[in-house]
């Protein structure tokens, strides 16, 4: 991929602009960002600089050290730095005055194949092109990222007959692969997918709300439940994006679509309450009142749509609301017509804006994060259900609602197939570069599987080990698989690839309501067993006679990230989570991860050897019991080596880490192994040396001192340790086992995974 994209430009260095400059950096490509002069004396590289800077304290960069890669520049005096760019991205404001504008000036310096793109999400691709030359109309396309562009997924492509499909190719291939994003195509129409459908949406759900009378919190939090929304809802998301742009966002998308569209029948900027809002300031987070505010002693509250006086959310469990079953209620009624509308919508617009459901759903899910998109939704309703209900109604069914009706939904049941717009059913083509558990499910049975793991056949002789618990949990049902498969493997497959389909986690970690159902028997054997199987199952794989690649992506925390570690190799989704967070339950890693992460210490170039500075790199990593945010970041931790690979799609993972496997399989040898020269009991002594400084300066509490004092002794190799001697990495494991044991009779450990439980949140004490 980098050899045809070796340098991007960018023109604006506003949230967006920066946001796309920073994620380039993130893919190790060198960005050149550029902007016009701003307020007082700064030039336009110090807006640039200035974009940059916030980029790092947002978290826009997997990595401080990515920001190197983004140059910042002047606009107009250093325009020609945009000459041996392959890609130059325009992301100033949304005027086609000022884009095309721009584009003239780089029409003479644009080099040859360079493609350039808009990141307007209002504006018309034919529009923007018009009246410039032939060849760079030829390379021109849209390129609608989301904000921000690191964590947003979604980019919508948007193309013509007269784009060279070399340039179509390289901006898929660019979003793709060095952006990690989902490209969809959309057709050259006001909003283009996500836009369109989303606005008709948050209008819809906004204005029926008002007219059935409801509160914002209540309508808000209906509304995300019935559509797999985020839990901001509708108000509490155009606070987030701020009510002073619904004027030119809704009014400039009812402006361009013909009066007939079903859009002006919820043009919110039309609506006096809004008009109202904007008039007092009221724009949302950006001034502190919206349709939320954030109360003086730190609660929310949510604003009465006919006073605009605020008090506080309600609490408390709403019920559920129905789709389809008799109206009993006010929010069964608002749920309903919110939802037949926008189904209704997004059929009769579907051809108009996009080639099949799939790009439509997509848009919908990735662009405003939704759980799935309206046609994948009418599927799990039941599409038979929602036409009886439309018809029961005397309401007209849609014509593509008829036709899934036909074909049993708009997806096939395999999950292989989808609805073209035209009404027929057309396969599903995976992207370029991509492998999931679905295609190895879709191909044969499993090979193993029990109620926590299955075996697959990956294809071209590798295994793929899948958990299948809530968060991908490891449980002692998952570790006798795991001893189960390795013995398997040998008999058809050349190696073995751990990983899932999961879309939030790699691995979360141990099961921790097992541990303290554990503590609450005082049944210290069936702790003892559960250690003992993680530690067998995990050990087994490390020595396993073929390699074992792990596929990183999401969280792989505690046990998740002890599982990785026990790894010949790690292919990681650039945005992984990776930690061993023990500590913050009063516990300490259990299943190797201690001995893990000392031989990592011991192996890794350029770091101390000596028996102290090896136990402090993994009493560092360990004690803070932080989380690397990013797979870069897992690198500095020392949970990725120097030689593991980082994808930034997450959809690509697997397919390289069967390719590694399959690189590691061609003469593969187990490791053997390692003797760790551990301190012993100096060594131990000066790590709670170190953190009774910590307590006794208030920096770390006697609670997590008492963990950490364990987990000195631990890295250190024990009472017997002897670092001119050594000591076997099984040593180790003996101590972390004992050790482990020893914190479940604590009172420390009982608190801390009771709050862990009940909140989702550590006990910081």
């Amino acid at each position: 991929m980098t050899a045809s994209l070796n340098k991007v430009a960018i023109f604006g260095a506003g949230s967006m602009g920066a946001g796309i400059a920073a994620q380039f950096a993130n893919a190790g490509i060198p960005v050149v960002l550029l902007d016009r002069p701003g307020a007082g004396s700064q030039d336009g590289a110090a807006v640039a600089r200035a974009g940059i800077e916030r980029q790092l304290k947002i978290g826009g960069f997997m990595h401080p050290d990515a920001a190197r890669l983004v140059t910042p520049a002047r606009a107009e005096e250093d325009i020609a730095l945009v000459s041996d760019a392959d890609w130059i991205i325009e992301a100033i404001v949304e005027d086609r005055a000022a884009k095309q504008a721009l584009y003239r000036r780089l029409q003479p310096l644009r080099r040859a194949g360079a493609i350039v793109s808009s990141n307007t999400s209002t504006l018309a691709r034919e529009a923007l092109a018009d009246g410039l030359d032939p060849d760079f109309r030829r390379h021109f396309l849209i390129t609608h990222f989301f904000n921000p562009p690191r964590h947003m997924p979604l980019m919508e492509l948007v193309s013509a007959a007269e784009v060279s499909p070399t340039a179509v190719d390289l901006a898929v291939r660019g979003g793709e692969t060095a952006l990690g994003k989902t490209v969809i195509r959309a057709k050259d129409t006001p909003g283009f997918i996500a836009n369109r459908l989303g606005c008709y949406w948050i209008g819809a759900a906004v204005l029926e709300a008002m007219r059935c009378g409801l509160d914002v919190d209540v309508a808000d939090a209906t509304i995300a439940r019935a559509f797999g929304a985020p839990r901001t809802g509708v108000f509490g998301l155009l606070d987030l994006i701020g009510l002073d742009l619904v004027p030119l966002v809704w009014g400039s998308l009812a402006q361009a679509l013909p009066a007939d569209d079903g859009c002006h029948r919820y043009d919110i900027s039309r609506n006096s309450l809004f008009t109202r809002m904007i008039e007092a300031g009221r724009l949302g987070r950006k001034t502190r009142a919206g349709f939320y505010q954030q109360a003086a002693s730190g609660g929310l509250l949510a604003m009465d749509l006919e006073s605009l006086d605020y008090r506080p959310v309600q609490s408390g469990e709403l019920p559920a609301p129905g789709l389809t079953g008799a109206v009993d209620s006010t929010l069964d009624r608002y749920v309903w017509t919110v939802f037949k509308h926008f189904i209704r919508y997004a059929c009769d617009v579907a051809a108009e804006i996009a080639d099949d459901v799939a790009a439509i759903d997509a848009g919908i899910a990735l662009g405003y994060s939704w759980k799935q998109g309206p046609f994948a939704l009418a599927d799990q309703i039941g599409v038979a259900a929602i036409v009886a209900r439309f018809e029961r109604d005397g309401d007209p069914v849609p014509a593509l609602l008829r036709h899934a009706l036909a074909h049993g939904g708009f997806y096939s049941n395999d999950g292989m197939s989808r609805m073209h717009v035209a009404g027929t059913m057309t396969p599903i083509q995976a992207s370029s570069g991509q492998l999931s558990l679905r295609q190895a499910r879709g191909r044969s049975p499993a090979v193993l599987r029990n109620g926590s793991a299955a075996l697959w056949d990956l294809g071209g002789g590798i295994a793929g080990l899948e958990l299948t618990t809530k968060m991908n949990v490891l449980d002692e049902p998952a570790f006798d698989l795991i001893r189960e498969a390795i013995a398997r493997v040998p008999e058809g497959f050349a190696g073995l690839v751990v990983g899932n389909d999961h879309p939030r986690a790699f691995s979360a970690g141990a099961d921790l309501r097992f541990i303290l159902q554990c503590m609450d028997r005082n049944d210290e054997a069936a702790l003892r067993r559960f250690v003992a199987a993680g530690q067998d199952a995990l050990r087994a794989l490390r020595f396993a006679p073929f390699p074992v690649v792990a596929a990183l992506h999401g969280l792989a925390l505690g046990g998740g990230c002890e599982l990785a570690l026990h790894c010949d190799a790690i292919v990681a989704a650039a945005e992984t989570s990776a930690g061993l967070p023990e500590s913050k339950v009063g516990l300490i890693p259990a299943w190797g991860g201690c001995a893990q992460l000392l031989i990592r210490a011991l192996q890794t170039s350029g770091v101390p050897k000596g028996p102290v500075a090896i136990a402090r790199q993994a009493y560092a990593v360990i004690a803070g019991g932080q989380t690397s945010g990013s797979a870069a970041l897992a690198r500095d931790m020392g949970i990725l080596r120097a030689d593991d690979r980082i994808v930034m799609n997450r959809g690509q993972v697997l397919a390289q880490a069967h390719a590694r496997c399959l690189e590691l399989a061609a003469g593969y040898r187990a490791p053997e192994p390692v003797l760790l020269p551990l301190a012993g009991p100096s060594g131990s002594l000066a790590l709670r040396d170190h953190i009774d400084g910590e307590v006794a300066a208030g920096r770390k509490s006697a609670a997590s001192a008492s963990v950490e004092h364990v987990l000195a002794d631990v890295l250190t190799g024990g009472p017997d340790a002897d670092a001119v001697i050594g000591l076997e990495e099984s040593a180790v494991y003996a101590l972390e086992r004992d050790a482990m044991l020893a914190l479940t009779r604590s009172p420390v450990a009982r608190a801390r995974i009771e709050h862990m439980l009940r909140t989702g949140k550590p006990l910081n004490s």
